[in-house]
């Protein structure tokens, strides 16, 4: 085999251990972070009741949101279930900055570090469909 076709091969990219250290480390900060703003939705925290009535939907949404923050969280800590968290997670956090940009008001700003967080997904995508990630 030449030198030329081996570099036009693919081969599975291996992280190295500070990339699976960074990757673990904000996985776990945001399982935190989710784990506290589902629990204040589900316990009924003041502040998340008068959120989700200006909202308009119902408390239904709270408890429905709160659900799918901490089993999302959950699913962060399982190496299988990352990526699905991950994914549940932006998309969730998608609507809290449309809602806080059009319905509620106020500063959208932490459910946008929040999406930006949740982005571990990008880092996961190769778990979505079980392909092997390869570098070009």
């Amino acid at each position: 085999m030449s030198f030329a076709a081996s570099l036009t091969q693919t081969s599975p990219v291996r992280h190295g251990r500070i990339g699976r250290i960074a990757l673990w480390t904000l996985q776990l900060a945001l399982a935190g972070m989710f784990l506290l703003a589902g629990s204040s939705k589900l316990l009924g925290a003041a502040e998340m009741v008068a959120l989700f009535d200006a909202i308009g939907v119902g408390q239904w949404f709270r408890y429905v949101t709160g659900l799918i923050e901490v089993s999302s969280a959950i699913a962060l800590l399982v190496p299988s279930l990352a990526v699905f968290g991950a994914l549940a997670l932006l998309a969730t956090m998608l609507g809290a900055v449309a809602t806080h940009l059009f319905i509620v008001g106020g500063s959208p700003a932490m459910p946008a570090i929040l999406l930006l967080g949740s982005a571990v997904v990008w880092e996961r995508r190769h778990q979505l469909f079980g392909e092997q990630q390869t570098a070009r």
